[in-house]
């Protein structure tokens, strides 16, 4: 409970450590992925496992809903993308393009696209009803390790291993921002609220969350307080709260 912080139920049945979670939009399923190789979908009121989608052929990195709720798309150390549909046992799409392990997928705001990040170095847009490649981008050097659509539908931000954020548009990097000191672990957008600019965020192997300008690529905030690596964050939908996940073992 976001108010009370107790734990309103524990969802069980996963055989391996669990790696990532999705809320869909409407609040009522949670997709995991696991290092046992499965996707689950959960329905929050009851708890209940609805489906297991197995296929992944390793340990699943991440998991993303579509905006309507009905797609689930994960990637995994199998190199490959996987788009599934959450009503029933099926994968609708296996994408192979990529070269190493597939760390983050995100999808776009209307649905129609998919952002995946590899530990290949390559950002992929890929058309959500296809499968099909739209966009690339492989000027980085090292691990993708994170990625973020913007609310636009145009802009894709991702984190890296040489300790960057990149902010790109399909063309042409847009922003580069410079200040962690190590691996940048996740990334997310902060919508701003009325009269405010745009806002990112970053969480890094150097063990800090940074409040980034979009605008000026200046750091607002330099968020310390974790003991060791950050390995998510994530935003509220009001912009007034920033959360952390770290291998310290604390959410803050």
């Amino acid at each position: 409970d976001a108010t009370t912080g107790e734990a309103v139920c524990i969802l069980e049945g996963h055989t391996g450590g669990v790696t990532s979670v999705a809320v869909s939009l409407d609040g009522m399923h949670i997709a995991s992925g696991s290092y046992d190789k499965t996707v689950r979908m959960w329905d929050v009121a009851t708890g209940e496992a609805l489906l297991t989608l197995a296929g992944h052929t390793e340990w699943i990195s991440s998991v993303a809903f579509s905006p309507d709720g009905r797609r689930i798309a994960s990637g995994g150390g199998d190199n490959t993308v996987r788009v599934w549909d959450a009503a029933m046992d099926e994968a609708l799409h296996t994408f192979e393009g990529h070269g190493d392990i597939v760390s983050a997928v995100d999808y776009s705001p209307d649905g129609g696209h998919i952002a995946s990040g590899s530990w290949d170095g390559v950002v992929h847009v890929l058309d959500a009803a296809t499968g099909e490649v739209q966009r690339i981008f492989d000027g980085c050097v090292g691990d993708i390790t994170s990625v973020a659509c913007h609310r636009d539908g145009r802009q894709v931000a991702f984190g890296s291993a040489d300790g960057m954020v990149r902010v790109w548009d399909g063309s042409v990097v847009l922003c580069v921002y410079q200040g962690h000191e190590q691996s940048v672990s996740s990334v997310a957008f902060l919508y701003s609220r009325p009269g405010e600019g745009g806002r990112l965020v970053s969480g890094s192997d150097d063990m800090t969350v940074r409040v980034w300008d979009a605008a000026t690529r200046e750091v607002l905030h330099v968020l310390q307080g974790h003991t060791e690596c950050v390995t998510s964050v994530g935003c509220s939908a009001e912009a007034q709260r920033i959360v952390s996940g770290s291998e310290d073992e604390t959410v803050r």
